[in-house]
C-alpha cells in the first residue's frame, strides 16, 4: 500500500520536475518576467537557478543555489541593484542578454565580447550561466564577471577581482574588493566612496608570482603559483568536507571578509545543522585589520568601534552620547548627540571612558610621560579633541572623524570619549520643574473645582454649536478630494498640522507658491518633519498640490525626499515631507567656505542617481521639471534629497514626450521651453548640467557683480577653460580638485554634455551617470550655443 502511494505520488510530481527540466537550453527571444510563476532558469540537475529573486516587493536579476532555504545567491547582474515588478530579462534574436523595466527601457546587458553567433543560452550545473553558439563555443559566462562570490570549478585569473556588496541586504557595491594583481599579490582593499579607489590593503599573501586563485572541485581553495599543483598558498583547511556531501561557496562579505562556506546537502540523519558554516576566513581580525596609516573609517563607519562577537564576527558600536547613523545599517557609522564644542570653553563638557579601545588613525598629537589626568584637562581644554588615547604614560590627542576604531582585548590602554553635558543639564532642569509643577496641583484644584461644574455644562453647549457649524463648513469645501489610490500616505487634519508647527511659526523656506515651516509630529516626537503648506488655492496652486502628492506618493528612493503624508482638508493644501537637517545644496555650495572636493562629487553622484531613478525606473517616468541647488536638500550625513516635485511632470509608459507651459527657474531652463518644442527628459539632463558645473565650481551660474565679463556666465566659461586646457582656473583656491585633474575633466566634459542646445545631443541621465562614474568614456563635446544660455538667464 505505501509503495503504491509513493508511485501515484511520483506521477503527481513528475510534470513538476520535467517543467524545470525545460530550462536546460534558453533559445533566442525566450524571456523571463517577475511576473512568471517561476522567474527562472534552472540548471539541469536543479542545484542551480538563473532569474529574478524576490527581496520583499522588489527583485534581483542573480543566480543562486536553489535547493538551499536560505538566502544563496551568488552572483547579481545589474551592479547588484534591484528591479520592480514587471521587468523582464530576454535572449533576444541577435543573442543579447538584455534586462529591462516593465516600459521597455534597457538597463543592463550581458556584455559580450562577440555576440555575433550566439544561438542559446544555458544554466549549469556548475553554477555558471553562459551565452554559446552552434559550435558551443563559450561567448559570455558568469563565471568570467563574478561578483561577490566563486563556487568550486570556478578561477579568479589575474586583475579578476571579488566586489563585497554593500549591506546583508543590499547587493548594490560595497566597500571591499579582493583582487588578484597583476603583480600576483591577492589583496584586500578597502574602497574610497564615492570613486571607488582603492586605499591601502589591508591583508595580502605577500606573493609576487601568483597566477590563478582556484576553487578546485574537491572544494579547495588555492593561490597558484606557477605550473605544478605543489606550488600553491592555501587558503582552506587541510581537511575539507567533499562537495558531494556539502555546498560550498567562497564569499568576499559586506564587511570585508573572505570566507568560505559549506552547506550540508542533507541533514543526515541530524549530524549536521543546515545552514551556512564557516570553514575558513581572512583576514583573522577584520577589526584590527586596518594599519595606523589607513585611510578611510576602516570595517565600521566614523565615530564608531569595532568589536568581535563570540562568532568572530564584527558588531560596530557608538561611544557614549553618539547614535548610529542609520539604526538599519550599524556599519555606516555614528553621529554625535550633542553640539560641538566651541573653542576656548570646556566647561559643558566631560570625557567618558571606555577599555581597550582606540582609533589608531585619527591623532592629531602625542605626548609621552604624562599622567591620565594631565592628558584629561588637555583635551578637555582642545576644542579640536574629539577623544584621548591614554596608554602607559603616553597620550594621543584625536580629530573629528574617528576613523577605524577598534576594541583589542590586548590593548592595555583606554579610550577617553568627548561629550556634552547639556543631556545631564536638561534632565535636571525637566526634573526640577516637575517638582514645581507637582506641588501646584493641589491648591489649584481646590481653587477650580468650585466652578468646574458650571462652566462645563456652558463650554459644552458652545463647543456642540461650534463643531456642528465646522462640519458643515468643512462638507461643503470638501468636494472634489484628490485621488490617493495605491500610495501609501498618511491623511492629516489641518489641526495637526497647525499643532506640529507650533501654529506655523518657524519658516524653513518660502517658494512662489508654498512655504515651508518646521514640525514635530505628536505620534513621534523624537523625528522632526517639514510642512509645506501651499499659500492660496488658486488653479495653478491646486495643480502643483495634486501633481506633487502624485509624484513623490509614487516613488521610492534613497535620493528623493520620503513624503510621509498630506493635508487636503477644506481650503488648506499641506505636504509632511522628512527633515533634512543639512538644508538645501545652495546654501552648502554658495554660503560660507567651500566644501569638500570629494563630498561634492558624492552629491553630484547621488543626484544623477536620483534623477534616473525618476526617468527610468518609476511605473511613470516623471520629468522633473525645476532641478536647481534650491531643491536638493542634504541629510544629516549629507547625502542627496531631491525635493520639490510640484513642477514635475508625469508621462505614461506610452507616452515619450509632452508640451506645455514653461516651467523651472531662470539660469537652469533648457532651451526648447522657449522654441515651442516638444518637452522630454533631456530638460533636465540640460539644467542638470549647469548645476553640476555649479558644484564643481562652488559659483552661481550667473554672476552679474563678476570683474570680469568673460566669467560672468559659468556655462560661456567653463567651455572656455576646456577648449584652453584651463581647467584650473574653475577651481582656483580648491587644491584637492586641482590635484585630481581626471576626474575635474571628467565632470566638466560631462556637463558640456548635458548643455547642449539640441536636446539629442545630451545623454539620457543613465548614460551621465555612467560618464560621471567612469564607467565609459567621456568623448570630446561639440560647442555649445551660447545663445542658449542667455534665454534660459533671461527668461
Amino acid at each position: 500500500m505505501a509503495s503504491m502511494f509513493l508511485y501515484l505520488l511520483s506521477l503527481l510530481l513528475f510534470p513538476l520536475f520535467s517543467s524545470a527540466q525545460t530550462h536546460r537550453n534558453v533559445t533566442l527571444g525566450t524571456s523571463l518576467s517577475t511576473n512568471d510563476k517561476n522567474p527562472y532558469w534552472a540548471s539541469p540537475s536543479g542545484e542551480f537557478s538563473f532569474g529574478f529573486y524576490p527581496i520583499q516587493d522588489v527583485f534581483v536579476l542573480a543566480i543562486w543555489y536553489e535547493k538551499i532555504a536560505v538566502e544563496s545567491i551568488i552572483w547579481t547582474a545589474n551592479g547588484g541593484n534591484t528591479v520592480e515588478s514587471g521587468s523582464k530579462i530576454e535572449l533576444t534574436s541577435d543573442g543579447v542578454l538584455s534586462l529591462s523595466t516593465p516600459n521597455g527601457t534597457q538597463i543592463w546587458k550581458a556584455e559580450s565580447m562577440d555576440s555575433i553567433g550566439v544561438t542559446s543560452a544555458a544554466m549549469l550545473d556548475t553554477g555558471n550561466f553562459v551565452l554559446s553558439s552552434d559550435e558551443s563555443a563559450i561567448k559570455w559566462a558568469s563565471f568570467d564577471i563574478p561578483t561577490d562570490t566563486i563556487v568550486p570549478t570556478q578561477i579568479l585569473n589575474p586583475l579578476g577581482k571579488l566586489s563585497a556588496r554593500l549591506t546583508q541586504n543590499d547587493y548594490s557595491q560595497g566597500r571591499f574588493e579582493l583582487i588578484l594583481q597583476g603583480d600576483g599579490n591577492l589583496v584586500l582593499y578597502q574602497k574610497a566612496r564615492p570613486m571607488g579607489d582603492n586605499y591601502d590593503g589591508y591583508w595580502d599573501t605577500a606573493t609576487t608570482n601568483g597566477s590563478q586563485l582556484i576553487f578546485n572541485q574537491s572544494g579547495y581553495i588555492y593561490l597558484s603559483l606557477g605550473s605544478g599543483n605543489t606550488n600553491r598558498i592555501s587558503l582552506t583547511p587541510t581537511t575539507q568536507v567533499s562537495p558531494r556531501e556539502f555546498y560550498h561557496r567562497a564569499t568576499l562579505d559586506f564587511d570585508g571578509v573572505f570566507r568560505q562556506y559549506t552547506y550540508p546537502k542533507n541533514s543526515t540523519g541530524g549530524r549536521w545543522r543546515q545552514s551556512w558554516s564557516v570553514s575558513e576566513y581572512v583576514p583573522l581580525n577584520i577589526c584590527t585589520a586596518f594599519g595606523g596609516s589607513a585611510l578611510g573609517s576602516g570595517v565600521c563607519g566614523f565615530n564608531s568601534y569595532c568589536k568581535l562577537d563570540d562568532n568572530q564576527r564584527p558588531q560596530c558600536n557608538c561611544p557614549p552620547r553618539y547614535t548610529y547613523i542609520d539604526s538599519n545599517n550599524t556599519f555606516n557609522g555614528c553621529k554625535q548627540d550633542f553640539l560641538p564644542q566651541i573653542c576656548g570653553t570646556s566647561d559643558g563638557f566631560e570625557l567618558r571612558e571606555i577599555p581597550s579601545t582606540d582609533w589608531p588613525t585619527s591623532d592629531y598629537g602625542r605626548f609621552t610621560s604624562v599622567t591620565e589626568d594631565w592628558c584629561r584637562e588637555t583635551c578637555l581644554d582642545d576644542c579640536f579633541c574629539a577623544a584621548a588615547i591614554i596608554r602607559e604614560g603616553t597620550c594621543w590627542l584625536k580629530k573629528f572623524p574617528l576613523s577605524n576604531g577598534k576594541t583589542d582585548p590586548t590593548d592595555k590602554g583606554k579610550a577617553l570619549i568627548k561629550v556634552g553635558k547639556s543631556q545631564l543639564v536638561l534632565n535636571n532642569r525637566n526634573n526640577s520643574c516637575k517638582k514645581d509643577r507637582d506641588n501646584l496641583i493641589l491648591p489649584g484644584s481646590i481653587l477650580l473645582g468650585s466652578s468646574m461644574l458650571f462652566n462645563l455644562l456652558l463650554i459644552s453647549v458652545i463647543c456642540l454649536a461650534i463643531c456642528g457649524f465646522r462640519h458643515k463648513k468643512q462638507h461643503q469645501m470638501r468636494q472634489d478630494p484628490p485621488s490617493i489610490s495605491g500610495m501609501n500616505l498618511r491623511s492629516f487634519t489641518y489641526n495637526e498640522l497647525e499643532e506640529a508647527t507650533d501654529k506655523f511659526k518657524e519658516q524653513l523656506g518660502k517658494g512662489a507658491f508654498s512655504t515651508v515651516y518646521k514640525g514635530i509630529l505628536e505620534s513621534n516626537p523624537q523625528s522632526l518633519v517639514a510642512v509645506k503648506r501651499l499659500e492660496s488655492v488658486v488653479e495653478g496652486v491646486e495643480k502643483e498640490f495634486r501633481a506633487e502628492m502624485s509624484a513623490i506618493g509614487r516613488t521610492n528612493h534613497k535620493n528623493l525626499v520620503k513624503l510621509f503624508g498630506f493635508c487636503d482638508e477644506g481650503a488648506h493644501r499641506l505636504l509632511v515631507y522628512e527633515f533634512m537637517k543639512n538644508g538645501s545644496l545652495a546654501s552648502f555650495l554658495f554660503e560660507g567656505s567651500r566644501p569638500d572636493w570629494y563630498q561634492r562629487i558624492q552629491i553630484a553622484f547621488g543626484i544623477a542617481r536620483g534623477i534616473v531613478y525618476l526617468h527610468e525606473e518609476c511605473s511613470s517616468q516623471i520629468i522633473h521639471c525645476d532641478i536647481k541647488p534650491q531643491n536638493i536638500l542634504l541629510d544629516d550625513s549629507f547625502n542627496v534629497k531631491i525635493s520639490d516635485f510640484g513642477l514635475a511632470k508625469l508621462l505614461m509608459s506610452d507616452q515619450s514626450r509632452c508640451t506645455t507651459d514653461i516651467r523651472g527657474t531662470r539660469g537652469y531652463v533648457a532651451p526648447e521651453w522657449f522654441k515651442r518644442m516638444a518637452i522630454t527628459a533631456k530638460v533636465d539632463v540640460y539644467s542638470f548640467g549647469i548645476m553640476l558645473l555649479e558644484i564643481i565650481c562652488c559659483r552661481k551660474n550667473v554672476e552679474r557683480e563678476s570683474w570680469d565679463e568673460n566669467t560672468e556666465i559659468l556655462s560661456d566659461w567653463a567651455y572656455d577653460c576646456y577648449v584652453e586646457n584651463k581647467l584650473h582656473l574653475l577651481v582656483e583656491n580648491d587644491e584637492q580638485a586641482k590635484n585630481d585633474g581626471k576626474m575635474l575633466e571628467r565632470l566638466v566634459m560631462t556637463a558640456i554634455w548635458c548643455i547642449q542646445e539640441d536636446p539629442s545631443l545630451r545623454p539620457s541621465m543613465k548614460k551621465v551617470t555612467q560618464m560621471l562614474e567612469g564607467a565609459i568614456e567621456v568623448c570630446i563635446p561639440p560647442v555649445p550655443d551660447p545663445s542658449t544660455f542667455i534665454s534660459s538667464i533671461c527668461a
